[in-house]
């Protein structure tokens, strides 16, 4: 999963432990990963979150979006400084989502979509994360679900 210089290698597992903070809904352990003046972007969303308290916010919302929100981490990238990584998520569409559409009501299915985040680091702390997500194909799930049958399909 690393590709990374033995030197760098400690990155990475700070950064695995992280990951399993989220996949453990773990908040407290996601804030402690993060610098008091960190910047968590999403640029799928357009929110920008500085600082401990609205970095938990944010990822509190997210957990109550998707409250099986889960990350397979597909690779990982580190160099000084810096924790690039490729991941999937799975997520079963439980509460609306605001879609291009309007909002989506919950259609009970598991969405799957990728991502990458860019991390950079001040020794063992994030010092800023920016997330990238392939929101055109979640937003195609989403939309999909919402759809009737076409004639013909049972």
């Amino acid at each position: 999963m690393s590709e990374s210089s033995p030197d760098d290698r400690h990155l990475c597992a700070i950064i695995e432990a992280y990951d399993a903070a989220w996949n453990q809904h773990a908040l407290e352990a996601i804030i402690a990963c993060h610098t008091l003046d960190s910047v968590f972007e999403s640029h799928t969303t357009a929110e920008s979150a500085t600082g401990h308290l609205a970095i938990r916010r944010m990822v509190a919302r997210y957990f109550r979006t998707f409250p099986d929100l889960a990350f397979t981490i597909r690779r990982m990238y580190a160099r000084p400084g810096l924790v690039v990584q490729e991941w999937t998520a799975h997520a079963t569409h439980t509460v609306p989502i605001l879609t291009r559409q309007g909002l989506a009501a919950p259609t009970g299915r598991v969405l799957t979509w990728n991502g990458v985040d860019v991390m950079p680091m001040a020794g063992r702390l994030i010092v800023r994360k920016d997330a990238y997500v392939d929101s055109a194909s979640l937003q195609r799930q989403i939309e999909a679900a919402r759809l009737p049958p076409s004639e013909g399909t049972p």
